[in-house]
């Protein structure tokens, strides 16, 4: 059964009440990398051994650009967790605003608007053919 126009219009209601209540937020995602250093005489070189990590790092786009930095502490990574996974409902949450909005624009009846005083005043075309020489 297709929703009312008042239906829909309580569910955006609803969906912008949700987004002024939400959290600190930031996009991105979190990556635990494992590498070797640079240092040629560490021991992540040698045989065997293990490279360095796992490192959690948060890395996200600013000015179109790729930035990645290290989350050094279980704190850190926590509140990043906390930031993206608020993200990831914020944009969850604008789509389906978006998605609400454009069914409301289909629904809604299309004003009849009074003409202005400009548009009275206009001059119309003659309906007499005109007479070429």
């Amino acid at each position: 059964m297709p929703l009312s126009l008042q239906d829909l219009e309580q569910q955006r209601s609803h969906i912008a009440r949700q987004l002024t209540e939400l959290g600190d937020f930031r996009p991105g995602s979190i990556t635990a990398t494992s590498g070797r250093c640079g240092k040629l005489n560490c021991r992540c070189h040698r045989p065997n051994q293990p490279g360095h990590g796992p490192t959690d790092r948060l890395t996200y786009k600013l000015e179109g650009k790729t930035v990645t930095k290290a989350l050094p502490s279980p704190a850190a990574l926590g509140k990043a967790e906390r930031e993206v996974a608020e993200f990831r409902k914020f944009q969850q949450l604008s789509q389906r605003f978006v998605e609400i909005n454009t069914r409301i624009c289909r629904l809604r009846p299309l004003a009849e608007a009074a003409a202005s005083p400009e548009e009275k005043k206009r001059p119309q075309r003659s309906s007499r053919k005109s007479r070429t020489k």
